[in-house]
């Protein structure tokens, strides 16, 4: 068949990856290049020309007009400029194109208008983007046509990060140089570099373009702000795993084609717990890569589901009442020769190099996990986190029953000396082979799970950038790899040391491990008991990056500065405020403009019967349309006083300076104030004629796509 799909020959083709400047760029600067993209090493100015020119016939020859460095700066989404390639025409008038290496290794945006915390003041124009080379240039086909994106990094005239790469890439090499450390201890010499391998798994929400543009709520913030919950929800359970309905995969066939293309390992697809949510999960990837290519993943999303006639919602929480979206975020460190850091082996127990590694990713997590909770904080997420549908909002470990006995022998007996093995699964039927079975089983409701070699994080909200989540976990665990170097390069026995170190770190830190039901409200009693914290939202989570301690450890890593992360914590302060405020708004815009104005309607007309009913039939019995006269006119009136309480109140925030007790305010006061104008509209929407309801209801929008 002509029309038959090869991946193989459509994966990476709009990328310009190791095998494009292989064939496309001389055999030394090639060789350069190679070595500054394995190695970290600094990009030779030399070759930068040679490259440029390379990767500009390559774009121009698949019709690209246009370049752009493409950043990611601190508004939750990406950022662009786009210039062509066009050069001043000559004497004849005729253009020719030219990309100079100066052009392909900085940029210079203007950097006044982005989120910047303090950092920059608003006359202070001149920022830069700088190429990241390890992240390789792809072409974008849209409506603008086909441009050629160039990651970058993005910083201020002064050198501060203004952006979520340039962190991460500082916290890659602090975790690089301290792992490399521990690995050479162990008599490893061979291996260069320890790289954060990434896996983030995106959850998603689709609906009917149509009804989409008739809801301003998800227009201007992404999440119904008022809705009913239908007869039917998520239930029945039936459509996780289900069958994905036939418009859903074509959006998915043409969605996993964009991605391949852009050499994205899009893998795995799926239906999700709640009606219309969706997942799809990448192949692992280097962390910066694996950032970039999450991006790529949303915006693509966004941009297929319109040619569907659908819209992509990637709020944490679209819909009340059904499950909200995550994005699980699977670490591990490899090295550049393939060895896996956190693979247990057959065993674990036996295995020094890696009880060493989890015992530091225990007192990382341990001492930095308030950090770890901010790093997952966004407004969305506050819907979501702790919810009975997502991680609680305090961090735990699990470990599963295989490495937490272990961890039990080393604090109780001083020694490990056997591990639990997985057995063999029979299923009771003769014509279904036995299984092998893993050591452990899973927990979907831990935060921090093991899961075989790798971490799962999955606090992380759908819409948020995987990048601040990485910085902390390779930051604070390049912090616990250094003091275990520092002890363990200066002993005068290692193999001694080093036993007593492991079990010394996992009796000070096992009070982060959790492998039971983290939905339950007896983990949060004996959570506190711990002394975990327990960070209920956003507001509450945002001075922990502010802290003495958390300055200390990421000035000792060279990824923040002191004056970047207050700069940091002022952003998403305004961020929260603003989110909240553009809901409250949307909120009173609807309320009064649309469902007070037809409330009024369906009473008005409803009265009108009764006279109607009562002048042609004196004696008719009019109790039943009496009462719900009157119970909808008790809930319009509560909704007109929740609606004046819910202005005044926002009014009140929007004058406020200071921007912590801004977003408090917003918080403490405004949202409640929101869910008492929610409150009497759901209930009229179960009262009020369809026809007259403004807009469509959850059933319309979850189950008719």
């Amino acid at each position: 068949m002509s029309d038959v799909l090869n991946v193989a020959e459509i994966f990476g083709n709009n990328v310009f990856n190791e095998k494009v400047m292989r064939e496309r760029l001389p055999k030394d600067v090639f060789k350069k290049m190679k070595k500054t993209m394995e190695d970290g090493a600094e990009l030779d100015p030399s070759i930068a020309g040679a490259v440029a020119h390379a990767m500009k016939e390559w774009a121009i020859e698949r019709g690209a007009t246009h370049y752009t460095h493409w950043f990611q700066p601190l508004t939750g989404v990406t950022a662009e400029k786009h210039d062509s390639f066009i050069s001043a025409p000559n004497s004849e008038g005729k253009v020719i194109m030219e990309f100079s290496g100066k052009e392909l290794i900085k940029g210079e945006p203007d950097a006044s208008s982005f989120p910047s915390g303090g950092l920059r003041a608003t006359f202070e124009a001149r920022g830069y983007t700088a190429w990241d080379c390890t992240s390789p240039a792809f072409l974008r086909e849209d409506a603008c046509g086909v441009t050629l994106c160039i990651p970058t990094a993005f910083c201020s005239y002064k050198g501060e990060a203004l952006d979520q790469k340039t962190p991460l890439l500082r916290s890659m090499q602090a975790v690089d140089t301290q792992a490399l450390r521990v690995l050479r201890l162990f008599g490893n010499t061979t291996s260069k570099r320890v790289v954060p391998s990434v896996g983030p798994e995106q959850e998603y929400f689709l609906v009917d373009r149509q009804k989409y543009l008739q809801r301003k709520d998800l227009i201007y913030t992404g999440r119904t702000l008022f809705g009913a919950m239908p007869p039917k929800g998520q239930e029945l359970e039936d459509h996780y795993f289900g069958a994905i309905r036939e418009r859903i995969g074509a959006y998915m066939k043409d969605l996993n084609v964009e991605l391949w293309k852009l050499g994205v390992t899009a893998k795995t697809q799926h239906n999700e717990v709640a009606p219309a949510q969706h997942e799809l999960a990448p192949i692992y990837d280097e962390a910066n890569l694996a950032v970039d290519h999450n991006q790529m993943v949303m915006e693509t999303m966004k941009k297929v589901a319109s040619r569907h006639g659908l819209t992509c919602l990637l709020h944490e929480k679209p819909f009340a009442g059904v499950n909200g979206s995550g994005k699980h975020n699977n670490w591990s460190l490899t090295t550049d020769d393939g060895i896996n850091l956190l693979n247990p082996g057959d065993t674990p127990h036996q295995n020094m190099q890696f009880l060493l590694v989890l015992a530091c990713i225990l007192k990382a997590v341990d001492v930095h996990a308030d950090l770890l909770r901010e790093s997952a904080a966004d407004v969305g997420n506050d819907h979501r986190l702790g919810a009975n549908e997502a991680p609680p909002a305090i961090i735990s470990i699990f470990l599963g029953d295989q490495l937490e006995d272990v961890v039990d022998q080393l604090c109780s007996a001083g020694e490990a000396t056997h591990s639990i093995k997985g057995g063999t699964l029979k299923t009771g039927v003769a014509t279904l082979p036995d299984l092998d079975r893993d050591a452990t089983d899973r927990n979907r409701t831990s935060p921090f799970a093991f899961t075989g070699n790798k971490f799962e994080f999955r606090m992380v909200g759908s819409s948020d950038s995987i990048a601040p989540a990485n910085v902390v976990l390779n930051t604070i665990i390049a912090e616990a790899f250094k003091d275990a170097a520092d002890e363990l390069e200066r002993a005068d026995n290692f193999e001694t040391t080093l036993h007593s170190m492991i079990k010394k770190m996992l009796m000070e830190h096992r009070r982060i491990i959790f492998n039971g039901n983290g939905y339950s409200d007896e983990w949060i009693a004996e959570a506190e008991s711990r002394g975990l914290p327990h960070i209920r939202s956003m507001v509450d989570a945002i001075p922990v990056i502010t802290t003495e301690k958390a300055i200390n450890l990421y000035e000792k890593f060279g990824v923040f500065t002191k004056e970047e992360l207050f700069s940091r914590a002022e952003v998403e302060y305004e961020n929260y405020a603003k989110c909240i405020n553009i809901e409250a708004r949307t909120m009173i815009d609807m309320a009064g403009k649309q469902i007070i104005p037809a409330v009024i309607k369906y009473t008005t007309e409803l009265a009108e019967s009764l006279n109607s009913v009562k002048a042609a039939c004196p004696e008719a019995d009019i109790s039943v349309q009496s009462e719900l006269l009157v119970e909808t006119s008790a809930l319009l009136s509560d909704m007109k006083v929740a609606l004046a309480a819910l202005t005044d109140i926002t009014e009140k925030c929007v004058a406020m300076d200071d921007g912590a007790a801004k977003a408090h305010a917003y918080h403490d006061e405004v949202m409640p104030a929101m869910a008492a104008l929610r409150t009497p509209a759901d209930k009229l929407e179960m009262i009020v004629d369809k026809d007259l309801w403004p807009f469509p209801s959850y059933g319309d929008l979850i189950f008719e796509v």
